[in-house]
């Protein structure tokens, strides 16, 4: 069904939104948008991605009219250093949004993974672009089958039970709760965030995970988050270590 973009900027008057119908990545024209001084808030959309990005570049599953795939230009009061603790905001805002829109709980898995039972159905990106934040979000809505090699990794709202899911409101949800977390972030402070998503993620605290860094593996039990939004991790050794970056799995 195509895109009803008129509606939504309906629901979202003054919000500038761009929409296309195939794009390699929505990351690479926000950024093209933020230096040439596109206001905050700023949406870009498509219905397929070509080239879509995750983390650590690898490549997002982006199916033609099956999900939503996002980027956001964010203009925050915030050093660079504070990226960490943007990308849990985003979390939660996509986390609350796929609330909102299906009534289905889910679970986030630090830094940027979000799960319906142990798979992904949403994932974040963020990147600096002249002091600029560059939110990436794809979420899967009504995919019913992926690709063989992320098939055990990956999950849909459909398939989660959401079968008749608006990508137009589910997209109207999260630039509003991207809006509110980040409010959230920069009037409230730090520990706001952190309590927030220690709260909604079950992989903060008590957690026992395995970590896949460059050339390592760890493992132990998750107890807490930092003030700079990292995980920590006591090992069965007793050590504990502060996780900056790394895929983290339930053991």
């Amino acid at each position: 069904m195509p895109f009803d973009l008129p509606r939504v900027r309906e629901q979202l008057p003054g919000r500038r939104i761009e929409w296309l119908e195939s794009i390699d990545s929505t990351m690479n024209a926000a950024a093209r948008l933020a230096r040439e001084g596109c206001a905050p808030g700023t949406v870009v959309g498509a219905d397929e991605q070509t080239a879509g990005v995750g983390r650590h570049g690898r490549s997002w599953h982006s199916e033609a009219g099956a999900g939503l795939y996002v980027s956001l230009v964010l203009r925050l009061p915030l050093n660079a250093e504070a990226l960490p603790l943007v990308m849990l905001a985003l979390g939660l805002a996509t986390h609350e949004a796929i609330a909102q829109a299906t009534g289905l709980a889910a679970d986030l898995r630090w830094p940027n993974d979000v799960l319906l039972g142990r798979r992904k159905c949403a994932g974040i990106l963020a990147q600096l672009e002249g002091g600029v934040v560059i939110a990436g979000i794809g979420i899967n809505v009504s995919h019913t089958r992926f690709p063989l090699e992320i098939e055990d990794l990956a999950t849909s709202l459909r398939l989660e039970g959401a079968v008749a899911v608006s990508r137009e409101d589910l997209l109207v949800a999260l630039v509003r709760a991207v809006d509110d977390c980040c409010r959230i972030l920069t009037k409230e402070g730090t520990t706001a965030i952190l309590k927030m998503f220690s709260r909604a993620s079950s992989y903060t605290h008590g957690r026992h995970v395995r970590v896949e860094q460059e050339g390592a593996t760890l493992e132990g039990v998750t107890c807490g988050l930092d003030s700079s939004g990292f995980l920590r991790l006591r090992e069965e050794n007793g050590k504990e270590t502060t996780i900056l970056a790394g895929g983290v799995r339930p053991v």
